[in-house]
């Protein structure tokens, strides 16, 4: 069976969903990196890419698919977040 095509954020390339991370709205409103794909609440998926990354926050695309305002503190967490994960 193939694996499921989730949409990237920043450069809307289709992708193997394990090609992928995952951001996650927490249901207590928290925003994490979620490399496992396994965490509850509203997500979307970017490349594991820093040029992505930055597509994707420069418009606005992360929150508008997240259904939430994010400042930039929370937006240099992400970032550090998926440097390690790169």
């Amino acid at each position: 069976m193939a694996e499921p095509l989730r949409m990237c954020a920043g450069c809307r390339g289709h992708f193997e969903k394990k090609q992928l991370l995952r951001i996650v709205r927490t249901p207590d409103g928290e925003l994490i990196l979620d490399a496992r794909a396994k965490a509850s609440g509203r997500g979307m998926y970017i490349c594991r890419d820093q040029q992505c990354y930055e597509k994707a926050k420069k418009s606005k695309a992360i929150e508008r698919m997240l259904k939430v305002s994010i400042d930039p503190e929370t937006y240099d967490l992400l970032k550090a977040s998926l440097m390690k994960e790169l």
